[in-house]
């Protein structure tokens, strides 16, 4: 088989998306390997991190915050809706950026503790 024909088989592969129903192919735009959806971020359960191998849960794993490596790259850190299990996925190019945005101000904009606090030191 030739990398060419090999590279449009890549291209072909899909999921559908367990929040929004996108159809979404299974590499980004850098060719790299896509486990979420770039319109919503959310993924679904199918890898089990901790035991290894493939996952039983089947869940769907929401996106609840942005990690960021030393060298500059973002993480989605996803968690499951039904077994809690956490999990970081390299962000793609075409990942819906207001939404990245959004959850990486979002310690910022909602601190857990008042913001008059600050006033009295």
């Amino acid at each position: 088989m030739s990398t060419t024909n090999t590279s449009s088989h890549r291209q072909t592969e899909t999921f559908t998306c367990v929040r929004c129903g996108l159809t979404v192919t299974k590499f980004g735009p850098d060719g790299g390997r896509r486990n979420h959806c770039p319109s919503c971020l959310h993924s679904q359960h199918v890898h089990d991190h901790v035991a290894g191998g493939l996952s039983d849960c089947q869940s769907r794993m929401i996106p609840i915050s942005i990690a960021v490596l030393r060298n500059g790259d973002w993480m989605i850190i996803h968690r499951c809706t039904r077994c809690d299990e956490l999990t970081s996925n390299a962000i793609c190019g075409d990942d819906n950026q207001l939404i990245l945005m959004r959850m990486a101000v979002r310690p910022l904009a909602q601190p857990p503790f008042p913001l008059e606090a600050f006033g009295d030191l």
